[in-house]
C-alpha cells in the first residue's frame, strides 16, 4: 500500500504484482518527519496519536513518536499493520497476520521502547484503513499522522473528516485540486504545513526503474523523488497567521485580466499587487505562503471546480510545432486573449480570435478589501 501501509490491495498477490498494482508504498525519511513534526509539539500533550497506514519495522513515523513519547507528552500511540508486512515483528507473526500496536510509554525508566512494552495484537482483517477494526482504532485517536496511499487520498481524508479527527499527514501537491479537497482548503477546514516541496522515499524493490526522479543507493535500496510533496494538517499553526509581505503595486499592463474568470493574473506570488481589491488568480504553490488572516480564498479556475463567465465552443489548438486539431480544451482553466500567435508556445482560435491558457490558478481577494 502506500507511504507507510498496503491499503489499497485486495489480495497479496495483487500487491505483489508490480505491472496490475498501484505503486502506492512509499517510506518517508525520518528527517523529513521530524523537519515537520518540531512546529506541531504543544498538540499532542496528551493525546492518542494513531499511524493507521504504518509497518513499524520500516514506519519511521511510528519510530518518531515511540522515541519520542515522553518528550511529546503523548498518551498513548497506536499503529496498524498491514497483512504480508507483519513478519517478525517483535515476536514470530505469520506472514499473513495484520497486527496492531500500542505502546503507553517507558516502564523500565530507559527511555526507549523495548519489547516488552509495545503490545502487539492480531487482527482478524487485513488492516486497511477502511476496514472495521482499523476505523475503531480510529474512533479512539485525538491526531492521525501517516502518509496515506496516494491514490487513496480522497478517500482517506474523507474518512478522516467523517470521525472528526486531527490530523497531519503526506500528500500530493495536485491533491489541492481535487473536487473533494480543494472545497477543504478554500473553507479553512485544511492547509498545508511547513516543508512542502522536495522529497524522497525509499520503495519496495519490485517497483521497476524509472528514466527520472529514481535510483539506488549503494546498498541498493531504490528510491524515488517527487517535487511537489505538501503536509495537509487541521492543526493550527502559526505559519497560517503570518502576513505574506507585499510591495507590488496595482498596473494593468502588468496584471491582465482573464477571459473568462473574473479576475487578475498574478503569474508568481511574490507578485501579488498590495493595493488591488478585486479578485486575483495565483498559482497553487501560493498556499505554502497563505494566510487565513490576509486572504480569502474564493474559488478556483479549474474545470470542473471553478465558474468561468463563458464557455467556449469547439477551438482549434495549434500545437508550438504547428500541428492542429479540433478540442475544448480551452474550458478546462483560466484563458487569456492575445493578439498574436505566441513563439513556441501552445494556442487557441475560437472565431478568429487568439487565446492561450494558463496552468490552474487559486483565486484569491484581500481580507482588508473583501470587508
Amino acid at each position: 500500500m502506500p507511504a507507510e501501509a498496503r491499503a489499497a490491495g485486495s489480495t497479496y498477490s495483487h500487491l505483489r504484482t508490480a505491472k496490475k498494482a498501484k505503486e502506492d508504498e512509499f517510506y518517508t525519511q525520518l528527517s523529513d518527519i521530524e523537519k515537520e513534526l518540531r512546529h506541531y509539539r504543544k498538540h499532542f500533550k496528551g493525546k492518542v496519536v494513531y499511524c493507521n497506514c504504518d509497518d513499524p519495522r520500516v514506519s519511521n513515523f511510528f519510530h518518531y513518536f515511540s522515541h519520542n513519547f515522553e518528550k511529546l507528552g503523548l498518551k498513548r500511540l497506536i499503529a496498524t499493520c498491514y497483512k504480508n508486512q507483519s513478519v517478525d515483528l517483535f515476536s514470530q507473526n505469520d506472514a499473513d497476520q495484520a497486527v496492531w500496536l500500542e505502546y503507553e510509554g517507558d516502564k523500565d525508566g530507559d527511555r526507549l521502547p523495548g519489547r516488552d512494552e509495545i503490545e502487539v495484537r492480531p487482527l482478524a482483517g487485513d488492516g486497511d484503513f477502511r476496514s472495521a477494526e482499523s476505523v475503531e482504532l480510529l474512533k479512539q485517536a485525538d491526531i492521525v499522522v501517516t502518509n496515506p496511499p496516494f491514490s487513496l487520498f480522497r478517500e482517506y481524508v474523507g474518512q478522516l473528516l467523517e470521525h472528526d479527527k486531527k490530523f497531519l499527514i503526506l500528500g500530493n501537491q495536485n491533491a489541492v485540486t481535487y473536487q473533494e479537497i480543494f472545497p477543504l482548503l478554500r473553507d479553512d477546514k485544511m492547509w498545508l504545513g511547513y516543508q512542502n516541496g522536495q522529497m524522497e522515499f525509499q520503495v519496495p524493490d519490485h517497483y521497476e526503474p524509472r528514466a527520472t526522479r529514481y535510483w539506488e543507493d549503494e546498498t541498493g535500496q531504490k528510491w524515488r523523488s517527487f517535487g511537489n510533496m505538501c503536509w495537509f494538517t487541521n492543526l493550527d499553526i502559526s505559519k497560517r497567521h503570518e502576513d505574506l509581505l507585499l510591495y507590488k503595486t496595482y498596473d494593468p499592463e502588468q496584471y491582465p485580466a482573464y477571459d473568462n474568470y473574473d479576475a487578475i493574473e498574478v503569474a508568481k506570488t511574490v507578485d501579488i499587487p498590495m493595493d488591488y481589491d478585486g479578485v486575483m488568480g495565483v498559482p497553487i504553490t501560493f498556499l505554502h505562503k497563505y494566510s487565513a488572516d490576509q486572504f480569502d480564498i474564493v474559488g478556483i479556475a479549474k474545470a470542473p471546480l471553478g465558474e468561468p463567465s463563458k464557455i467556449y465552443p469547439k477551438q482549434t489548438q495549434i500545437s508550438a510545432t504547428g500541428a492542429k486539431s479540433t478540442v475544448s480544451k480551452l474550458n478546462d482553466g483560466p484563458a487569456m486573449k492575445v493578439d498574436s500567435p505566441p513563439t513556441d508556445k501552445t494556442y487557441y482560435e475560437v472565431d478568429g480570435e487568439l487565446y492561450i491558457q494558463l496552468f490552474a490558478r487559486v483565486l484569491i481577494q484581500r481580507k482588508d478589501a473583501a470587508s
